[in-house]
């Protein structure tokens, strides 16, 4: 065998060489496509309602503390329980928080305060 034959390029798409048949080409009116409608980004979140939240708490005890002052109902204090929640145990504040909401108090940020001091004189004693 002579060299130019051995270097000669082996086509392996044999099957796709000459020309192409119109048969393997569809007209645009033959091709099945989805018809989709797409809807705007507006209209997609309209479906879900948004829970305006804080922007400015960064920390979960933050977090925390919104939730106390909302559950005693005493916002105006928000920064009381914000403290409270970044200095004092949070197994405190969860069982005097459960104590009020079980109670019936007119003033449960009163009583939260109360019960708070009572459990922390019971845990140093």
């Amino acid at each position: 065998m002579s060299k130019s034959k051995s270097n000669q390029a082996i086509s392996l798409f044999s099957e796709f060489e000459g020309p192409i048949s119109k048969s393997a080409i569809k007209p645009a009116q033959e091709r099945k496509r989805q018809k989709t409608e797409f809807t705007s980004t507006k209209d997609l979140l309209g479906k879900y309602q948004v829970n305006e939240t804080n922007k400015h708490i960064s920390h979960e005890f933050q977090s925390f503390g919104c939730h106390l002052a909302e559950a005693l109902a005493d916002k105006r204090h928000t920064s009381l329980y914000i403290k409270l929640a970044k200095t004092v145990s949070r197994g405190l504040l969860e069982r005097a928080l459960s104590f009020v909401t079980d109670s019936t108090a007119d003033n449960k940020a009163k009583l939260f305060m109360w019960k708070l001091e009572q459990l922390k004189k019971s845990k140093s004693t």
